[in-house]
């Protein structure tokens, strides 16, 4: 009556001694782009060029503070550009130390960083885009005008955009994924 029963017991494989055999990588958490990796630092980099030269570009013209859209562009890339340099410098510590950005804390405020700095300035480049629609196609007074460097300027937000929306997406994905 006090039969055994059968138990199965999981049997561990030992790890592998040498090193050579195990794989050295990334975690999957690394993806490129992500704050603290060579991909991160260049999108901040390229966020940072962009908008610098668009406000240097839109600084150079004498007669954009009469326009309110380019007054916009000009506030947006300023803090785009102190945005992006702030970012680019604690992902260059990131690297040379070693050290992981995928705090909590961290990767929320970049997330919550990137993504009002890439809505203002979406919104100033499509602002500066209309007006500059309206001063060029519209009104046809791109001779008394610096048309030339307002469609330099907006394009240049633009790209800005472009080069900031997958740092806010993968900031926002890592934050959402915890």
């Amino acid at each position: 009556m006090f039969a055994s029963r059968p138990a199965v017991h999981p049997v561990e494989a030992p790890p592998p001694t040498d090193p050579v055999g195990q794989p050295t990588g990334v975690l999957m958490k690394d993806l490129p782009g992500m704050p603290g990796t060579a991909g991160g630092l260049g999108l901040r980099v390229a966020q940072f060029a962009f908008a610098a030269v668009a406000l240097a570009v839109m600084a150079s013209t004498n007669d954009f503070p009469s326009v309110t859209a380019f007054c916009y562009l000009v506030a947006a890339t300023i803090l785009q550009c102190m945005w992006s340099f702030s970012l680019a410098i604690v992902d260059v510590y990131a690297l040379l130390v070693k050290r992981c950005l995928r705090n909590r804390r961290a990767v929320c405020l970049f997330a919550i960083g990137d993504g009002i700095t890439a809505a203002l300035t979406f919104g100033a480049a499509c602002s500066s885009a209309g007006i500059t629609v309206l001063i060029d196609n519209d009104l046809n007074i791109c001779g008394e005008n610096h048309c030339g460097s307002f469609e330099t300027a907006t394009a240049m937000a633009f790209m800005s955009w472009f080069a900031l929306t997958p740092s806010f997406l993968l900031n926002f994905w890592s934050m959402a994924s915890r």
